[in-house]
């Protein structure tokens, strides 16, 4: 499992963790079941505090991407469909607000951004 942590980067190392495994449960690169890192190794890998990177499995636990089993290590939750297409589809209406919000920016009215929106459905 590859992260890449930005020390220079405003968002936190934990939320940095947090963010690129559940992009890789998101997009199958990490498939259900599969055996997270342990803390220790993980933080020794990253070279961080092994606090941190507890903090990122017990946030990816809390939302139900990951099951921890006491002396067994972290798991991708089996049958996670569901989280896993919400997730999905928060991505896209970000994508979308963010679209809006950049033809917005450039003066264009709701009716052009809902005509241009019609125009690409069409394709």
């Amino acid at each position: 499992m590859k992260i890449i942590i930005s020390n220079s980067s405003m968002e936190p190392i934990y939320e940095q963790i947090i963010g690129q495994i559940k992009g890789m449960i998101i997009d199958g690169s990490i498939k259900e079941d599969t055996m997270l890192p342990s803390v220790r190794s993980l933080s020794k890998d990253l070279k961080i505090s092994a606090l941190t990177v507890k903090k990122a499995y017990d946030a990816l636990e809390d939302e139900g991407f990951i099951v921890t089993v006491h002396g067994k290590g972290s798991f991708v939750v089996a049958n996670n469909r569901n989280l896993v297409r919400e997730e999905q589809r928060k991505r896209a209406e970000d994508k979308l607000e963010e679209a809006i919000r950049g033809c917005r920016s450039i003066g264009m009215k709701d009716a052009e951004i809902k005509e241009l929106f019609d125009l690409i459905m069409e394709e």
